[in-house]
Order: C-alpha cells, then structure tokens, then sequence
C-alpha cells in the first residue's frame, strides 16, 4: 500500500474541516452535491484498479483461513453488528443502518498496513482480498433487505440502482482497462505509472468526496455531533468482541502467530469508502447514515494501531517463552 494511507485518518478529518470550511460559501454548498458521486466513482475505479482478481482462484489455496475469514466476516459479523445496533442503537434508526453498513464490509485496502505492523502473514491476507470484495458487494443490499426491508427505510430499487451506478460501472471500467492493457502490451504502463498513480489517488478522491457532503449537507450535520458519542459504545464493543473471536477461531485452528495476527486484522478492519458510496446514492434524504461511515474511520484507525502493537506484544511473548 502507498504510505499516504498510513495519513488517512488525518487526511479525512481535514477534509471533514474542509468540507464545513467551504459549506458557507453560498455557491460552493449549492453544487457541492453533484460532485460527490463522481469523486467517489473515480475512487472506487482506483480500487478495482489495484486489485488482483486473477488471483481469486488461489486465495482458497488455504481452506482453514479462508474458511475462518468467511464465516466470522460474512456470518458472524452481520449478525453481532445487527444486534449491537438493536441493544444500542434502536432508538436511532439512521444510526443502526450506517452502524450495519460500515461493519458488514470487510477492508481491501489499508488492513495490510497494519498486517504488516503486526508481523503478520502479508502474502495470505492479501490472497483473500478479492473473495472479500466480491462478497461484500454482492452482500451488502442483502443484508440491509433482510434486516431493514421492513421498516420502510430501505428502498430495494435506489439501493441496486446505487449498486449498478456507483460500484458496478467503476468494476466494470477497471477490468476492461487491465484487459486492454493486457492486449495492447502495455503491462509496463499499467504497473508503472497507472496503477501506482491510482493507488495514491483512492484516499485523495475519497477526501474530495467527504469535502463534497460536509459543504452541501454540513449545517445538518454539526447540528448532530452527539452522533460520536452514541457510536462510540457499540464500535468499541464491535472491536473488542471480534478481536477475541478471532484469537479464540485461530486457537481453535492452531493457526501460527503470522496466520492468526492476519484473521485477526481481515476480521476487524472494515470496508467505509464502498458501505460510503452507497449511502450516498441510496440514502441521499438522510445524511446521518453517511455520517456514521466518516466517524467510522476516524475511530476505527486508532484502534488498528493499537490492536497491532498487542498483537506484537503476544508475539514477543511467545518468542520469550520459546
């Protein structure tokens, strides 16, 4: 990963304060809105860009880790995030969703940062990097269908038509671009100058687009910062309960250190920038939702840190011990 990543959580607070900065500029607050979309399309173009689905096949190579990674990502986690939401959050609804939203989505990007603090096994963690995007994309409508269909809240045509618009038309992009470059012989161009250019520009454009809503929807949003503290509760639970999951599903595996430090990471960070892209455009009435995905990262980044220096620390404790 670029080390611009390791500023994200700096870069997307600036953009926060940016965004409410040029929110009192009549003009700006105005137009503000069309620009959203767009910048995250480009962002997202850049992530499909920088991911190898050619190696979809060989990320099932070890079945015990994957096997772990999809059922505490895709069964488990869905299922503790809703009922966080339900015992907390039920008595704000926008909240529950974007709450649901920002955890059933695995990262597929910066997680890898951390892996590597960590010591972990890079090389796994990476190989299950496609098998989280797919799922994600193809689950996430499913998972707000099935625990918000029914209260109104959730539109099931806005929701694929934000699917098709926002995630499916940058996927689709990105592979005809690696298909061209391919066929034309232009490998070098691609690893050399586009794919290293787009993999700096996914935080910047993501940025643009948070720039984007905190001027057009800004006012709304100030007037709601006790948001931070009601997500504070269950986001610190959420980590807390997968983090021992995760060490419980490795000891149960007999996963080496490097593996288990790997589940441990692909199972907690998670996926804001897409769960983002699609608030926006399914949820465009109801800003607090794509609230919850910005707070999302700015909590959830300092506790990666810290999960990746206890997990050092057990490290080093079974190195001494050995």
């Amino acid at each position: 990963m670029n080390a611009i990543n390791n500023y994200q959580t700096l870069i997307i607070a600036l953009a926060v304060g940016l965004g409410l900065l040029l929110g009192q500029i009549a003009a700006f607050k105005l137009y503000a809105e069309y620009l959203i979309v767009p910048f995250l399309m480009v962002m997202l173009f850049g992530l499909f860009l920088n991911i190898p689905l050619k190696n979809l096949l060989s990320s099932f190579s070890n079945l015990k880790f994957i096997s772990a990674n999809l059922v505490i990502n895709f069964v488990w986690t869905p299922i503790i995030a809703y009922l966080l939401g339900l015992l907390l959050l039920k008595e704000h609804l926008s909240l529950w969703i974007g709450f649901v939203m920002l955890m059933v989505t695995p990262c597929t990007d910066w997680y890898l940062i951390f892996t590597g603090i960590a010591k972990g096994n890079t090389s796994l963690a990476a190989a299950v990097l496609p098998v989280n995007l797919i799922l994600q994309l193809i689950l996430l409508p499913v998972y707000l269908l099935l625990f918000f269909g029914r209260t109104g809240s959730v539109d099931p045509a806005i929701l694929w038509e934000s699917i098709l618009l926002v995630l499916l038309v940058p996927f689709l992009l990105a592979q005809l671009i690696k298909f061209w470059s391919s066929k034309r012989r232009k490998k070098a161009l691609m690893e050399k100058k586009i794919l290293p250019f787009f993999e700096t520009a996914q935080i910047i454009f993501l940025a643009l687009a948070i720039v984007a809503m905190f001027a057009s929807q800004g006012e709304y949003l100030t007037n709601n910062l006790s948001v931070l503290y009601i997500l504070l509760v269950p986001i610190l639970i959420f980590f807390i309960v997968n983090f021992l999951v995760s060490r419980f599903g490795s000891y149960l595996l007999k996963f080496n250190y490097e593996d288990s430090a790997s589940l441990s990471l692909t199972t907690l960070a998670r996926n804001s920038p897409i769960a983002l892209a699609i608030a926006l455009t399914a949820f465009p009435d109801d800003p607090l939702i794509s609230l919850v995905l910005v707070i999302g990262p700015l909590l959830e980044l300092p506790i990666l840190a810290l999960v990746s220096q206890v997990l050092l620390r057990i490290r080093n404790g079974r190195n001494n011990l050995s």
